[in-house]
């Protein structure tokens, strides 16, 4: 794998301070809502068990996954589509940015504003997305030389370790079979999902630059309506 963005990082730890205000619990839902539109039952629908399964890290409610799940037959229930932008931030830095809304006439000008006011602007679609690729990436809660051997045997394309965790790659139509086969081994998967990983990091040693990225990826992340951002940044500590 090319490389891994330092943001993944600052994503799980600002995420956790989300969760005790109850923003997450708000986006993992409409997450759950749009994957069980291909069916209810996460035994057979293994978005949707993913989906469950971020939620359950977040110490979401089961009351509150069920709720999600019952919008499929709420006819009353909004509509949520999913929507993806591109963007260019500070530094030349590339960004894609996943949203989940049911108005996008709402979503897409406060994403563009939140880019423009922080040193960023929308990028043409495709112009960013290239410098992408589609991945299975799960999060394995070990370390070590047997469990890097477990996860490969398991079908993994790659596998590395990072902030004590195993973070495993895979082609993203093997997400699935691959992830059951790491719990089968006996190994504790913390998260589960397709994701855009950068095919090369673009390295921000400027510390004046990694604070404006820092402060676009904030405002991003701030958005109701954004559930996923991505980036080339390789901001040095």
């Amino acid at each position: 794998m090319s490389g891994h963005s330092k943001w993944s990082t600052i994503k799980r730890e600002k995420g956790a301070k989300d969760a005790k205000r109850g923003a997450i619990f708000t986006r993992i839902g409409n997450q759950i809502a749009i994957a069980a539109r291909s069916g209810i039952d996460p035994a057979m629908n293994s978005a949707l068990a993913m989906a469950i399964e971020k939620a359950k890290q977040a110490n979401m409610p089961a009351t509150n996954i069920q709720r999600a799940i019952d919008r499929v037959a709420d006819k009353n229930a909004a509509v949520m589509e999913e929507s993806t932008y591109e963007g260019m931030g500070p530094g030349g830095v590339g960004i894609i940015i996943e949203t989940a809304t049911d108005n996008k006439n709402r979503t897409f000008p406060e994403v563009r504003n939140a880019l423009i006011k922080n040193g960023g602007r929308i990028a043409d679609a495709g112009s960013v997305m290239f410098k992408f690729t589609r991945k299975g990436v799960i999060n394995v809660a070990t370390t070590g030389e047997d469990a890097l051997l477990k996860v490969l045997d398991a079908g993994a394309e790659d596998a590395i370790e990072e902030d004590g965790e195993i973070v495993v790659y895979t082609d993203q139509k093997d997400l699935a079979k691959v992830r059951t086969a790491i719990i089968e081994a006996g190994l504790a998967v913390v998260g589960a999902e397709l994701q855009y990983v950068p095919n090369a990091l673009v390295e921000i040693n400027n510390p004046e630059i990694s604070q404006k990225i820092i402060k676009l990826f904030d405002a991003l992340d701030d958005l109701d309506d954004v559930v996923n951002i991505y980036s080339d940044a390789n901001i040095a500590d």
